[in-house]
């Protein structure tokens, strides 16, 4: 979809925020701080999932051939193939502790309550945020799997198009040493790649309850006790990918070198556009860390034609390239390992 569409055709978790009723402000509010320093949050297509861990997805793994049938001759039935994969949700959990003396000397103790906790609450979105990239259940089976695992290596020369590295393009043949970035184009929508919440979870997957005047332990070697108002936070999050092809990931941007390497990593974002079937099929989105904006909006002022253009989106300007839209992701990180040829 074009920069101006509108990412509420599919829910995202800003949507979650504008319904939910007045006992859940406050998980409204841990929404909408979320995405102020969140992009990724904006477009994020998130739906609920069908099991009460996760989310179960059937793909298609082969469709079938269809027969040029001659008069007086018949046609073999032949079906298309298909193949289960379950991704389940990572829980993150937060509790935030403030003395009810403190709290009460503001004169608006929920307001306070929230503003000491915007710290809390920054510290999840910034995990949720680096977990989508780079959440490998493999390793750490209480997260969730992002895109980076899904993508792990750069497609050779010659590629079966049915493998997922495909979608994986190398903005150089190796990138520097544990200097580098990706850049993803990602296609958000119910048919393609979406977040989702445990079946049967309210308010998106995110939660929040308090308790007033409870005892707490503070930190000296022989603890005491003091009254506290405790605030706990949780957000259920998974990531699901129906279609691999619907996601593109441009590797090995070497980050020391890239205000020289700007042109190349234009290069890697045409083919990325053309490596996806429809970019109209969802909610099209570029996501790159401040490092790669800068640097692409600083070669724009001295090369019109790099397609990076800057239009009004949501009451926004919003970068775009080739009209679909450029988000800024600090989940996106300088130091990643150099990606290598699939084997």
């Amino acid at each position: 979809m074009g920069v101006g569409a509108l990412s509420t055709i599919y829910p995202t978790y800003l949507d979650f925020a504008s319904r939910q009723d007045p006992d859940g402000k406050i998980s409204s509010a841990i929404i909408e701080q979320a995405s102020k320093t969140n992009e990724i949050l904006d477009e994020m297509a998130v739906q609920e999932g069908n099991l009460p861990t996760g989310n179960r997805t059937t793909i298609r793994t082969g469709i079938p051939t269809a027969t040029w049938r001659l008069l007086n001759y018949g046609v073999v039935p032949t079906k298309s193939l298909t193949a289960q994969v379950d991704d389940t949700c990572g829980m993150l959990e937060i509790y935030n502790e403030v003395d009810v003396d403190l709290a009460e000397l503001n004169g608006n103790t929920p307001k306070w309550r929230l503003s000491e906790a915007k710290g809390s609450i920054e510290g999840m979105n910034q995990q949720v945020a680096t977990a989508l990239f780079y959440g490998a259940q493999a390793t750490n089976p209480e997260q969730f799997t992002g895109l980076m695992p899904r993508y792990p290596y750069f497609r050779k020369a010659v590629m079966v198009p049915s493998e997922c590295n495909y979608n994986c393009i190398t903005n150089q043949a190796t990138g520097g040493s544990a200097t580098n970035t990706s850049i993803y184009l990602v296609v958000w929508g119910p048919e393609t790649l979406f977040a989702f919440y445990p079946k049967g979870s309210a308010g998106g997957g995110i939660k929040h309850e308090s308790w007033d005047n409870v005892t707490a332990l503070d930190n000296q070697t022989v603890p005491g006790r003091f009254q506290v108002h405790r605030d706990h936070f949780q957000w259920k999050i998974g990531l699901a990918q129906r279609d691999w092809k619907y996601a593109v990931r441009i590797c090995n941007i070497d980050s020391a070198v890239i205000s020289s390497s700007v042109a190349t990593v234009a290069e890697a974002m045409v083919k990325a556009y053309y490596a996806v079937p429809n970019v109209n099929a969802g909610n099209a989105v570029f996501y790159m860390n401040s490092l790669c904006m800068w640097s692409m909006q600083l070669q724009a002022r001295v090369q019109p034609n790099l397609a990076l253009s800057f239009d009004e989106y949501m009451g926004k300007k919003v970068a775009s390239f080739m009209g679909i839209r450029v988000r800024k992701c600090d989940g996106l990180l300088n130091t990643e390992a150099a990606v290598t040829v699939a084997t």
